[in-house]
């Protein structure tokens, strides 16, 4: 069962990435980073992207309370040369923290970083 940093050292692996982290969205605080960040500050990214996330989390348009309604998966943001995805790691307890990849546009294949990156979730959530 992979920590942290073996998962972030998996994500790194997958192509196209730039750089990694595991952030606690309520704080923006980053739990772990790997590789590159955007404009070189992982801090910044996770607040960042931290933000995105808590303007979902609380818009109704994608409440997942419902009995019905699926938990949020993930977040793409598409840019001029990159993707930054943003994948939720759903726990037994109370988890707000999300797995962020920043991925190079050219050399990134989209579904592929989203079928790796939800097994890394799932691997992290079982450790």
């Amino acid at each position: 069962m992979p920590g942290i940093d073996q998962v972030l050292a998996q994500a790194m692996g997958i192509p196209g990435v730039l750089g990694a982290g595991l952030i606690d969205w309520t704080s923006g605080l980053t739990l772990g980073t790997a590789g590159q960040a955007p404009n070189g500050d992982h801090e910044a990214a996770a607040a960042d992207t931290a933000e995105v996330v808590q303007a979902v989390a609380r818009n109704a348009t994608f409440d997942t309370t419902g009995a019905t309604a699926p938990a949020l998966e993930d977040l793409i943001i598409t840019a001029a040369g990159s993707y930054h995805l943003i994948r939720f790691v759903h726990t037994a307890f109370d988890s707000q923290t999300y797995l962020y990849l920043w991925l190079d546009r050219a050399q990134a294949n989209l579904a592929v970083a989203r079928i790796r990156l939800r097994d890394l979730a799932a691997g992290l959530v079982a450790s």
